[in-house]
C-alpha cells in the first residue's frame, strides 16, 4: 500500500512540476517521510549591483549645502572644563586622553561636560537670533495625563505615604517592646543577684563565719536613704513644745525604776519647801479640799440624833 501510494504522488510530482503545492499537502508529504533533504535546493539569485554616481554626488551636494546656523543648530564642542578636578588640584583623565570608554562613569560625566559646553555657547547664538529659550509666564499648556489620572496617582502616593508611616510605628513599638524586655530582664537579673548575696551571707552567718546581720536590712536602705532629707529638716526645725514635753518626762528610753528616788543633792536641796504645804496649814483647793464641811458624823453621835427624832 505503501508503495503504491509513493508512485502515486511520484507521479503527481512529475506531471505537475510547475504547479506549487499547497501548505497542507507539504505537511502531509513530510509527515509520511517523502521530503528528503537534498531534494529541495535555494537558488541564489545574483545580487546586481549598481554604482550610482550621479546620485551620490548629489546627496553630497545636499550635504554641503551652506544653510544659516538657525536651520542646522548644530555644534561641535569639547567638554567643558572640569571645576571639581580643578578645586581637588586632579589632573582630568581626558586631557591626558586616558578616557577609558569602558567606565560608564566617566564615559557619561563627558558627555555631560560636553553638554554643559554646547549650551553655554548655544544660548548667546540663539539669543542674537532672537529666538526664545524660556516658556513664557501665560503660557498654557494640556497636560498629557487626564486630572482623573493624576488623581489616581496622587491617591497611591497617599497611600504608599500611609503605609510607610504604619511601618515606622510598627518599627517604634518594636523596639519598645524590646528595650522594655531588656529593661525587665536587667530587673530580674539584679534581684536574682541580690538573692544569691543574701543566700550566700546567711549561710556565712549559720556557719558562724561572721557576725554581722547586715544583708537583713535588703531594701530598708533605700527607704533610709529616702527619708535622710526628711530628717535633716526635722532636725533643723526642731521638735515642737509637745515632743520637748514628753522627752522631758519619759527620757528617750533606758533605766526608768527608781527614777524619783532621793539623792545626796535632792536631799539637801530645800528650796522647794513650803511650811503650810508640809503642815496642811493652808486651805486645799480642789478636790477633797474641805475635809471637815462634809465629813460623815461618828456612831454614836448618829445613835443620839436619832433617839433625839
Amino acid at each position: 500500500m505503501e508503495s503504491a501510494e509513493e508512485d502515486s504522488l511520484h507521479g503527481q510530482s512529475s506531471e505537475d512540476e510547475a504547479s506549487e503545492l499547497s501548505d497542507g499537502e507539504l505537511q502531509e508529504a513530510f509527515s509520511k517521510g517523502l521530503l528528503k533533504p537534498g531534494m529541495n535546493l535555494l537558488v541564489e539569485k545574483n545580487k546586481k549591483l549598481v554604482n550610482n554616481v550621479e546620485g551620490l554626488k548629489q546627496c553630497l551636494a545636499d550635504f554641503r549645502k551652506d544653510l544659516p546656523w538657525v536651520e542646522r543648530l548644530d555644534m561641535t564642542n569639547l567638554p567643558a572644563e572640569d571645576v571639581v578636578s580643578k578645586t581637588e588640584v586632579k589632573v582630568p583623565a581626558e586631557t591626558n586622553r586616558e578616557l577609558d570608554a569602558d567606565d560608564d562613569f566617566q564615559r557619561e560625566m563627558f558627555f555631560y561636560r560636553q553638554g554643559q559646553a554646547t549650551v553655554l555657547e548655544a544660548l548667546p547664538l540663539l539669543k542674537a537670533h532672537n529666538i526664545a529659550t524660556k516658556r513664557p509666564d501665560d503660557y498654557f499648556a494640556e497636560m498629557a495625563k487626564s486630572d482623573q489620572q493624576m488623581q489616581k496617582i496622587r491617591q497611591k502616593l497617599i497611600t504608599k505615604q500611609m503605609i510607610l508611616e504604619r511601618s515606622e510605628k510598627a518599627k517604634k513599638l518594636r523596639e519598645q517592646r524590646k528595650f522594655g524586655k531588656k529593661v525587665q530582664t536587667e530587673v530580674i537579673q539584679k534581684r536574682q543577684k541580690e538573692k544569691k548575696a543574701m543566700m550566700s551571707a546567711v549561710k556565712k552567718y549559720q556557719k558562724g563565719m561572721t557576725d554581722k546581720l547586715d544583708f537583713l536590712e535588703g531594701d530598708q536602705k533605700a527607704a533610709k536613704n529616702s527619708s535622710d532629707g526628711s530628717k535633716k529638716a526635722l532636725a533643723k526645725k526642731g521638735p515642737n513644745a509637745k515632743r520637748k514635753f514628753k522627752d522631758q518626762k519619759f527620757g528617750f528610753g533606758g533605766k526608768k525604776s527608781g527614777k524619783k528616788w532621793n539623792t545626796k543633792e535632792s536631799f539637801n536641796d530645800v528650796s522647794g519647801f513650803r511650811a503650810k504645804t508640809a503642815h496642811d496649814k493652808g486651805a486645799r483647793k480642789g478636790k477633797g479640799g474641805n475635809k471637815n464641811k462634809n465629813k460623815r458624823p461618828g456612831k454614836s453621835v448618829r445613835r443620839k440624833m436619832k433617839g433625839r427624832s
